[in-house]
């Protein structure tokens, strides 16, 4: 999908208290950021920011880092959050496959992926939110019981992740075909895709994965 970009979008980003410009000052001492040693927890792909900033409007004792490369994206993130009274939320315009440059180690509580990308092309498979190439970056900050959320209305790439994430060293804890009719829909919170496709009628596959443990 190509973004239109927006004139000025780079300056207001570089502006915003809400973006943490110098992440990598941070690693491994989050807590400075915030201001307290509360579990953080992140979206990867957080698009215009409805999901994360619901669960931080919801859970101010959790912190919560939304993560979007695309500063068209992000921009539009930004106009919703300036109207919201949070301190336990920043937002990161960095590349995904560069978060061991930013969190130290077992530093991550939770990691939800929402609704990204296909890459329909096996060519592109690396590319992916549950390929393996993230899936290590994700094993090394996260805590040791740490886990990931990951939705999707894409059944192929959903049957892909099925097969990808266990292969790569995790355990599906949970999931299913159809996530408003399951038990698994309790307390879902919904991103702005979500909501449209669950007004189409469109069945929402969902996920949740930790390490593989051994005994």
């Amino acid at each position: 999908m190509r973004l239109r970009h927006i004139k000025g979008a780079e300056q207001q980003i570089a502006e915003s208290p809400y973006v943490i410009q110098n992440p990598e000052a941070f690693k491994g001492n989050w807590s400075a950021c915030f201001g307290n040693d509360a579990p953080i927890e992140i979206e990867v792909g957080m698009g215009k920011g409805k999901f994360i900033m619901d669960l931080a409007a919801a859970n101010p004792h959790i912190n919560y880092l939304g993560i979007e490369r695309y500063s068209s994206v992000l921009l539009r993130a930004l106009q919703k959050r300036s109207a919201l009274e949070l301190s336990n939320i920043f937002f990161l315009c960095i590349d995904a496959k560069e978060m061991t440059d930013y969190f130290a180690p077992g530093e991550i509580s939770r990691i939800y992926l929402n609704f990204s990308d296909p890459w329909p092309k096996d060519r592109h498979a690396k590319r992916r939110l549950t390929s393996p190439v993230f899936l290590n970056v994700y094993d090394q900050i996260l805590k040791p019981d740490g886990v990931i959320e990951f939705k999707t209305d894409n059944r192929g790439l959903f049957d892909y992740s099925l097969e990808s994430i266990p292969e790569a060293g995790w355990d599906i804890l949970a999931s299913t075909l159809d996530l408003h009719h399951s038990d698994m829909a309790e307390g879902n919170v919904m991103t702005e895709y979500e909501t449209k496709f669950a007004s189409e009628g469109k069945p929402i596959c969902k996920l949740v994965a930790s390490r593989r443990r051994s005994f």
